[in-house]
């Protein structure tokens, strides 16, 4: 058996990394069109960071795990074919800011068509709307010419954590095979079981129709970030009624029927897929005239623009009500720890909105590049997931990314945390605080750091969702 992934992103490579480690008679090979990429994930430097990936990667490549630009050869080859491309938000046209743009995935399929002289399964990875395979399915066989050559579509959707994707590929809670309900999708649906058999018990393997695979990738994401924006929401309240969230969510957690997973309330959700897969929802709902339900799905992301835009607010009436020309430390920029990934991170939002009131920043982040902070501000909404986006970074003269987080919070006036990085917490936070301008502010979007501490040092803390510090309480007064 030989499989393709097409796509070598943060899905692609360390699913197929997985399945190369678990499946050494299977010959795995992830294409992609990207050179730079292609070349990176032949290096030592892999051009994504996940824990445990590199380990995995060098144990399996060049033996039967390869990545390559030849995507013809290798697809052409396959009798599995994974497509792991982007389905990144539409930017214009109809259904611009919800609908998914399925440009790369149609691209693919047509590409998938027109190499195949023998019959394969062809496997959604990427998050799509309910009903793609269907459109696929016409596209693959509209463009092959071999009318012997027969494709059976699956949906084998991710539930990956980035952070903890190695892990979460080696003892998921599920894997989810949707197939038709046919004879040959039966069939289709065994090969793939056989696959993750390998390593995952069978009663962990779920076996669902197509649609209800497809739609059940939108909906897991909508539940998690659902459960975010609603303790976000209520670290508002607490804020507002002298409550302490951290409190509260542990007493709600304690509860069985609700569990204590996604109960950290934060300044908001990001990442590649929450947003996304919210709106895409939202605009299936209004096209099949479910209103009330796509309104009650954007209220979501209403929720987590809602507590960036709020958390930026409270920095700037904090600091006396302007930042205009104020140095303020940034530390953390990835979306959330372990991970270089900045798709969506809440660190962009709150950044651009100081950098409108005409804030200095310093920008320290233990994993995400100069040059990707950089390319960051300056890419639209929406835009960041298009692969034809420009890739120049663009400096300007009001960012600084350091190297360093004691360099980036020398002469601040503030330091804002905005992703809950373990190393954050070990930092000599007094010797920070006697390089800092006085009165020398905390905005903790986290609740990572020692309050009690920070306050005793001599820090003013604003800690989100908990009782405000009575410097910041005149302030709002």
């Amino acid at each position: 058996m030989k499989i393709a992934c097409i796509g070598a992103g943060y899905v692609g490579g360390p699913t197929m990394a997985q399945i190369a480690l678990k499946c050494p008679e299977i010959e795995v090979v992830v294409v992609d069109i990207n050179e730079a990429r292609i070349k990176a994930w032949n290096s030592d430097t892999l051009p994504i960071y996940e824990p445990g990936l590199t380990e995995v990667v060098k144990q399996c490549r060049g033996r039967n795990l390869f990545f390559s630009t030849d995507t013809h050869k290798h697809v052409g080859e396959a009798d599995l074919v994974f497509v792991s491309v982007n389905t990144p938000t539409k930017t214009r046209g109809v259904g611009a800011g919800k609908a998914a743009d399925l440009t790369y995935w149609e691209g693919a399929a047509r590409m998938i068509a027109s190499v195949s002289k023998t019959s394969k399964i062809v496997i959604e990875k990427s998050t799509v709307p309910v009903k793609t395979a269907e459109a696929i399915e016409k596209v693959l066989r509209r463009n092959c010419s071999d009318p012997a050559v027969h494709f059976e579509i699956l949906s084998n959707p991710e539930f990956l954590a980035e952070g903890t994707a190695m892990a979460d590929l080696e003892k998921p809670d599920r894997v989810l095979i949707g197939g038709k309900e046919t004879e040959s999708g039966a069939r289709a649906v065994k090969v793939l079981k056989s696959v993750y058999e390998h390593w995952i018990p069978e009663e962990r393997i779920l076996c669902a129709n197509l649609w209800s695979a497809e739609l059940s990738k939108l909906t897991a994401n909508a539940f998690l970030a659902q459960r975010i924006s609603s303790i976000n929401s209520i670290s508002a309240l607490c804020e507002a009624t002298g409550a302490d969230v951290q409190q509260v969510a542990h007493s709600i957690g304690t509860d069985s029927r609700v569990g204590p997973k996604f109960l950290s309330a934060s300044v908001g959700f990001g990442g590649s897929c929450f947003q996304k897969d919210i709106l895409n929802l939202v605009y299936i709902c209004e096209m099949l005239g479910l209103k009330q339900v796509a309104e009650y799905w954007h209220s979501v992301v209403l929720i987590n623009d809602y507590q960036k835009q709020r958390f930026v607010e409270r920095i700037i009436d904090a600091m006396f009500n302007t930042i205009s020309g104020k140095k303020i430390a940034i530390l953390g920029f990835a979306f959330k720890k372990d991970t270089g990934d900045t798709r969506e991170t809440p660190a962009l939002d709150v950044c651009k909105g100081l950098l409108g009131d005409n804030a200095r920043l310093n920008i320290f982040d233990p994993k995400v590049t100069r040059e990707q902070i950089f390319t960051d501000l300056a890419t639209p909404k929406f835009e960041w997931d298009h692969p034809g986006r420009s890739k120049q970074p663009q400096k300007t003269d009001s960012v600084t990314v350091c190297d360093d987080p004691y360099e980036a919070c020398n002469d601040a006036h503030g330091l804002a945390v905005l992703t809950e990085w373990d190393e954050f917490k070990t930092y000599d936070y007094e010797r920070i605080y006697n390089t800092m301008m006085k009165p020398a502010f905390i905005f903790d979007g986290r609740n990572l750091l020692d309050h009690d501490k920070l306050r005793e040092i001599g820090f003013i803390v604003y800690a989100l969702g908990k009782p405000l510090d009575p410097f910041i309480q005149k302030a709002y007064s």
